[in-house]
C-alpha cells in the first residue's frame, strides 16, 4: 500500500507540474509589441522558453519585468531561448515580445510559460526525503516539457516548409504552362511566317 500511494502521488506531481506548462503561439506584427502576465507567489519559480518560426530574419527582443517594474531579463534580436528565475516577490510578472525594429514583416513566435510551486522550507528528514524525490520528478517533468517543445517546434516548421514546398512547386507549374504556351505561340507563328513567305515566292 505503502508504495502504491507513493506511485500514485508520482503520478499526480508529474501531471500537476506538466500541467503547469502554458504553450502559445502568437504573430507580432511589425512596430508592435505583444505581453503576458502571470500573478505568482514569491519563490514561485518561473520559465520561458521561446522559437522564432517565421518572419524576417527569424529574431526578436524579448524583456521581462518584475511587479516593481524592474527588468529582471533582456535580449534583443533573438532566435531562441530559454530563461529560468526564481520571483523575487509576489506579484504580476510581464513578459514582452517585441518587434518594433522591423519595418514591416511580422514575426512568428512559439513560446511555453512554465510555473512552478513556490518552495518550501522542509522541517525533517522526510520532508527533506520528499523534496529530494520531487526535485527529481521535477527534473523529469522538464525534461518531458523539453521534448514536447521540441516536437511542437518541428511540427510548425514542417508545416511552414511543406507550404514553401507547395507554393514552388505551383510557380514551377505555371512557369512550365507558360513556357509551353510560349513556344506553341512561337512555333505557330514561325510556320505562318514561312507558309506566308513561300506563298509570296511563287507569285512572284
Amino acid at each position: 500500500m505503502k508504495y502504491l500511494r507513493i506511485s500514485q502521488w508520482l503520478v499526480v506531481t508529474l501531471l500537476n507540474l506538466v500541467s503547469n506548462a502554458y504553450s502559445y503561439t502568437v504573430t507580432v506584427d511589425a512596430h508592435a509589441e505583444e505581453c503576458f502576465y502571470e500573478n505568482v507567489e514569491a519563490d514561485t519559480k518561473l520559465g520561458l522558453s521561446f522559437e522564432i518560426a517565421e518572419g524576417g530574419f527569424l529574431d526578436i527582443d524579448v524583456i521581462i519585468l518584475g511587479p516593481d517594474g524592474n527588468v529582471i531579463h533582456k535580449a534583443e534580436r533573438e532566435s531562441s531561448g530559454i530563461y529560468t528565475f526564481s520571483a523575487p516577490t509576489a506579484g504580476k510578472y510581464t513578459y514582452c515580445f517585441s518587434n518594433k525594429m522591423s519595418s514591416m514583416t511580422p514575426k512568428v513566435v512559439m513560446f511555453n510559460l512554465e510555473i512552478g510551486e513556490p518552495q518550501t522550507k522542509s522541517g525533517n528528514e522526510n520532508e527533506a526525503d520528499h523534496n529530494k524525490l520531487e526535485d527529481m520528478i521535477k527534473e523529469l517533468a522538464t525534461t518531458l516539457r523539453t521534448i514536447k517543445h521540441d516536437q511542437e517546434y518541428m511540427q510548425v516548421r514542417d508545416r511552414i516548409h511543406r507550404s514553401i514546398n507547395e507554393s514552388t512547386n505551383s510557380r514551377v507549374v505555371m512557369w512550365s504552362i507558360f513556357e509551353a504556351s510560349v513556344l506553341l505561340v512561337m512555333t505557330i507563328g514561325q510556320v505562318y511566317y514561312l507558309k506566308r513567305f513561300f506563298e509570296v515566292q511563287r507569285v512572284v
